[in-house]
């Protein structure tokens, strides 16, 4: 459908998007991606154009407008598919920050048992969760034939989480010095953990901000707001139909679902 120098030209103008689509573990090239988006945000952008085709009819305006709509449509809906890769790279790393405390000090633990730092790897690579899945990748690469420091430094590029980058170097980097791997270790570990108590502090005090106000928009006020109507309208005979309030009920229920989609958002995701 698009001219590959056309698709080659657009993906140029991200060069960021082949280590985003790495990070992100899409298995696509830039190129791929590109091409596809471009397909997909066409098709959403000429469906939409449709309808504004019937609103421009109705509304008597000239049709020469629905060029600019699908122009602005299509630009919209391909920056949306571009900023899927960040939210993707961001949920990896909320979901490797959940676990990167249990990967670390259960990599520690091996290695204060006598582990060879490769066998360590392997085994914690075997346990679960994402964290664990993104160590299997590090054993991976050192099975193709890279050596350890090559493959903790490729680890490191393309991990989406800084805190597993954090521990990843001062592992190498104990390595290429050739000193003792447990106490860098340990001690990045003893330091994202008190972060991660900064973090669950924070979260408290923004909790407490938000149940305020929570409890007044969502609570208080539309109940004393509801009482307040009724004693109002049997004095001067204010009609309140079912529509009507159904229309209020919804308003209430999408107040709920935001304060619920800020609980979400604010909470951190750590695992002490």
């Amino acid at each position: 459908m698009f001219n590959l120098g056309f698709v080659n030209r657009i993906a140029s103008f991200f060069p960021a998007l082949k280590s985003e689509l790495r990070i992100a573990h899409l298995r696509y090239s830039p190129i791929e991606y590109v091409n596809r988006n471009l397909k997909v945000t066409a098709l959403y952008a000429f469906l939409l154009t449709f309808l504004f085709f019937f609103m421009l009819q109705r509304a008597k305006l000239p049709y020469f407008l629905l060029i600019p709509i699908f122009v602005i449509l299509f630009i919209l809906f391909f920056e949306y598919s571009l900023l899927a890769v960040k939210a993707k790279i961001r949920q990896r790393e909320r979901e490797i920050n959940k676990e990167v405390l249990f990967v670390g000090r259960y990599l520690l633990v091996k290695l204060y048992s006598g582990r060879p730092l490769l066998n360590a790897l392997i085994e914690t690579s075997s346990s679960r969760g994402i964290a664990s899945k993104y160590i299997k990748e590090i054993v991976d690469d050192i099975d193709t034939g890279n050596t350890i420091e090559n493959a903790l430094n490729n680890a490191m590029i393309y991990s989406p989480s800084d805190k597993l980058r954090r521990i990843l170097f001062h592992i190498n980097n104990a390595l290429q010095l050739g000193i003792d791997v447990t106490k860098p270790l340990e001690s990045v570990l003893e330091e994202i953990a008190r972060e991660e108590e900064l973090e669950i502090k924070k979260y408290g005090k923004k909790l407490n901000t938000l149940v305020i106000f929570y409890m007044l928009g969502a609570v208080i006020l539309p109940s004393l707001g509801v009482a307040l109507f009724i004693v109002i309208s049997s004095f001067v005979s204010i009609q309140i139909d079912l529509k009507g309030l159904l229309v209020f009920t919804f308003f209430v229920v999408v107040l709920e679902f935001i304060f619920i989609a800020l609980f979400k958002s604010i909470r951190p995701m750590v695992n002490l």
